[in-house]
């Protein structure tokens, strides 16, 4: 049975959504494809890819052709969105394991994502990690999203946690700099939708080849905090 860890040593771990927990990186970007489609110009999946992390509406106005463009893409990205789905969203390998283990030692756990509360919700009761969250927060949280600390620090107070004993898990430079402005470590996630060069130049406190290894660095920061 996994040893429960002292509660002075259970550090409270924020988990980006997209690209961190759940392996929807593709799925992200047909759904930006089928909102494009007979638009006449598209962006191209580095260029998305170099937005995410930020409120899906923001990200489309950037490449609208005029403010009155992003509500049919919005729509046309969500009507995607929800009917695929269950059918191209999964876990990371490793992903739901470590939750449960982190979950299993005490650690306060939660999701601070740019995708609405209604998305998250809907995304983490389907890979089975919803009732592990003691907090999700998406972009319609609150006023600000990220990089703006704000629903970090509106995660932590949900979990009654203080910054200088939590951390943010992400794989994007907004989800770095939330976790950065809010107080807490950061610690970059590889396996995601940006490269390890870009998430190098964020200056994360430390980088993560794979999410199954988690736990032995939340051991060792504990330890040598």
């Amino acid at each position: 049975m996994m040893a429960d860890v002292p509660e002075h040593r259970r550090m409270a771990i924020l988990f980006d959504l997209d690209g961190t927990l759940v392996d929807t990186v593709p799925f992200i970007l047909a759904s930006v494809r089928h909102a494009f489609d007979g638009y006449g110009s598209c962006p191209t999946d580095a260029e998305w890819i170099a937005g995410i992390g930020t409120p899906l509406r923001a990200q489309l106005a950037s490449f609208a052709r005029c403010p009155d463009d992003v509500e049919p893409l919005l729509a046309r990205y969500r009507s995607f969105w929800i009917a695929e789905h269950d059918r191209w969203t999964r876990c990371f390998p490793s992903a739901r394991e470590t939750v449960l283990t982190l979950a299993a030692r005490g650690h306060p756990l939660g999701v601070v994502t740019a995708k609405t509360e209604e998305g998250a919700y809907r995304t983490l009761r389907h890979v089975g990690l919803l009732e592990r969250m003691g907090a999700v927060i998406g972009a319609d949280s609150c006023a600000r999203s990220k990089p703006d600390p704000e629903p970090v620090r509106l995660a932590l107070s949900r979990l009654g946690a203080e910054a200088d004993a939590a951390v943010m898990v992400g794989d994007s430079p907004h989800d770095l700099a939330a976790g950065r402005a809010a107080g807490v470590r950061t610690i970059a996630a590889l396996w995601g939708a940006c490269t390890p060069e870009v998430l190098r130049a964020a200056a994360p406190d430390h980088l993560l080849e794979d999410i199954a290894a988690l736990p032995a660095l939340l051991e060792a920061i504990t330890q040598g905090s």
